[in-house]
């Protein structure tokens, strides 16, 4: 069951001494090494079955109540304490250009002194390399479970920027779209991109307590040497917040304008409508006048009549026209 080519566990290693020093499929083998040497192992799964996460959770002493939050998964961002163990689940995003949508999925964290569990839901946002950087930083490290936890913070926040500047994009289109010239219906855009701003708060803003509880020494696993690395990435989940904060303000200004543009061009086309309908009601008042067949009329016998009418419907009709382009009706 726990063999790579399945893609449950996505990789397991030991490591002491800021190095990887050993790899393996049997992960309660090296488990078993770590507690003897000193080291920790990291686990990774990735869309485990609930058997696979309470096989795991029994070797490495998890609580239960964590464990059911791993399984389901769809949880609220949060750090939690149970016993030396802490337990934190992080939203992940990523962008898909060709939809301007943003997908989510989730990790949930098992963090103690001498081990870590990633249980990764989704298709995005894989861990492998974010392993690998901190593997480069034998420093990092070298801060042993503490060091893993900022690694993935750190990367899982930075794509929170990546999606965050992606959306800039898209918003500042469609301040361009809605004051231009061209008549654009925007709203439909708005609104979509409205619910992925939501999607983008609904992983930032609840994540800023967690890692505010990472830097105030609070956290066992977390060295006091590692905080400042936590104050980092705290900064930067500020920063998307604060980008989110405001690009919601900027759609709901750009969808005030929208509709103040559409509220104008009615008018725009009601004032057109008059002025057409005046050109047309004119002339058609005054054949509707000569067309009476009454005896005693006015220049009913004149031989002019007709020329003069249809004179009279041209100079009254172009004279309205002039009225309204000097206005702006037309």
């Amino acid at each position: 069951m726990w063999d790579y080519g399945d893609h449950v566990i996505v990789d397991c290693a030991l490591y002491r001494d800021g190095k990887r020093v050993e790899v393996g499929t049997d992960w309660r083998e090296l488990r078993a090494k770590a507690d003897a040497d000193g080291g920790f192992v990291w686990i990774g799964l990735h869309d485990p079955s609930p058997d696979e996460v309470h096989e795991v959770a029994e070797v490495f002493g998890l609580h239960p109540l964590a464990v059911e939050d791993a399984v389901k998964a769809h949880q609220r961002p949060k750090l939690e304490r149970f016993d030396g163990t802490i337990f934190v689940i992080l939203k992940t995003l990523w962008y898909v250009d060709e939809n301007d949508a943003v997908e989510t999925g989730e990790i949930a964290m098992f963090v103690g002194g001498d081990f870590v569990v990633t249980v990764r839901h989704g298709e995005g946002n894989e861990l492998h390399s974010a392993r690998e950087a901190l593997e480069a930083s034998q420093s990092m490290l070298g801060h042993g479970p503490g060091g893993v936890l900022y690694a993935v913070l750190d990367r899982v926040v930075d794509e929170y920027l990546d999606v965050v500047d992606e959306l800039v994009v898209d918003v500042d289109e469609i301040e361009t779209s809605v004051f231009s010239d061209d008549r654009t219906n925007d709203s439909a855009r708005i609104y979509v991109l409205k619910r992925e701003l939501a999607e983008v708060r609904r992983a930032v803003l609840p994540l800023r307590d967690p890692l505010l509880r990472l830097t105030s020494r609070d956290v066992p696993v977390v060295p006091e040497e590692a905080t400042p690395f936590f104050r980092d990435v705290a900064d930067h989940l500020a920063r998307a917040a604060e980008t989110v904060d405001s690009l919601d303000g900027l759609l709901s200004t750009a969808f005030d304008a929208y509709l103040a543009q559409v509220s104008v061009q009615q008018n725009d086309d009601m004032r057109k409508i008059s002025a057409g309908a005046a050109l047309v009601v004119v002339p058609t008042l005054i054949a509707g006048v000569y067309g009476m067949n009454f005896r005693h009329m006015p220049e009913l016998g004149w031989t002019y009549g007709y020329p003069y009418a249809l004179t009279l419907m041209a100079v009254v009709a172009a004279g309205l026209w002039v009225m309204f382009k000097r206005s702006g009706w037309l």
